[in-house]
């Protein structure tokens, strides 16, 4: 494996750039399979459920170790609660606000290392906690007039859920690093599908129209192919390059979807909201910066 250097930098910011842009737009190809009658919780199912296929069929030793490592099943919990949760808000709310408290991780891996990995938090994590929780509350308060609270949605909750599961599947895989990389991928990819087909069981969401699957079906399997390219674009850029570069450049993601929204329509951008996205960016960037 590359060791983080200069090896090939301007490709691996290019990888780096183009997984942010993906899950960045995700909200739209979401949207639209909803559309033609794909709920997003079996969107979710669908899209991992082709990538998790693919990635066993190329390493079919890690469905062992997927099966019997017990740490791996917490990284698929983790991972199949942040993908059901991330893809149904965007789909279902405000996406630049589902995005902005997804990016609340500081604030969540803070208290999640300190629990899990023994990690004291120092000066420099407790400002990252306040500026998270600072713009939190600026997202969430309500508009004039309003009263405390009144302005709280459901799908608000998908996003701090998914952020809050996000952080703890990224302190799990700090734990577990000794873990194979393709056992860890493929428990993640699996994780959405299992997550994705009882949460849409669960609440009895209409299936997919199977009579109208050449619909939906290309659709998803291209989102599920654009996922599985912004995966190893990832891994590929991570690898090359230091870990604050990566934190840095993967915010780029909140742009491309509170951009991308705003110009469809998908999403405001009040002055509350401004507000409450600079101060959770800027708790991010802090976290990326950190020696």
């Amino acid at each position: 494996m590359a060791s983080p250097s200069h090896t090939s930098p301007p490709a691996a910011v290019a990888g780096l750039l183009f997984n942010a842009m993906v899950w960045g737009l995700s909200w739209w190809p979401m949207r639209e399979l909803q559309a033609q009658g794909l709920h997003p919780l079996w969107s979710t199912a669908l899209v991992f459920g082709l990538i998790t296929l693919l990635l066993g069929s190329v390493r079919p030793r890690a469905w062992r170790d997927v099966f019997t490592t017990p740490a791996l099943w917490l990284i698929l919990l983790a991972s199949g609660v942040t993908n059901a949760s991330f893809n149904w808000g965007i789909t279902a709310g405000d996406v630049v606000r589902v995005v902005l408290l997804f990016y609340l991780m500081p604030l969540w891996l803070v208290l999640l290392a300190w629990w899990l990995l023994d990690e004291r938090p120092s000066a420099s994590a407790w400002l990252r906690v306040l500026l998270a929780m600072g713009g939190a509350a600026a997202v969430l308060w309500p508009a004039e007039g309003q009263s405390l609270g009144a302005g709280w949605q459901w799908v608000d909750g998908l996003g701090l859920l998914g952020g809050l599961s996000f952080a703890f599947n990224s302190v799990m895989l700090r734990r577990e690093a000794h873990l194979d990389r393709a056992a860890c991928g493929l428990a993640m990819f699996l994780g959405g599908v299992m997550v994705g087909t009882s949460l849409a069981v669960g609440m009895a969401a209409p299936l997919p129209p199977m009579a109208h699957a050449t619909d939906w079906l290309p659709g998803a399997t291209l989102l599920g192919l654009a996922f599985l390219a912004s995966n190893l674009s990832f891994q590929y850029g991570a690898a090359r390059l230091p870990a604050s570069i990566t934190g840095v450049v993967m915010l780029t993601e909140v742009l491309w979807a509170a951009g991308s929204a705003w110009w469809l329509g998908a999403g405001t951008l009040t002055p509350a909201l401004a507000v409450g996205g600079l101060l959770i960016v800027g708790a991010a960037a802090l976290a990326a910066w950190r020696p």
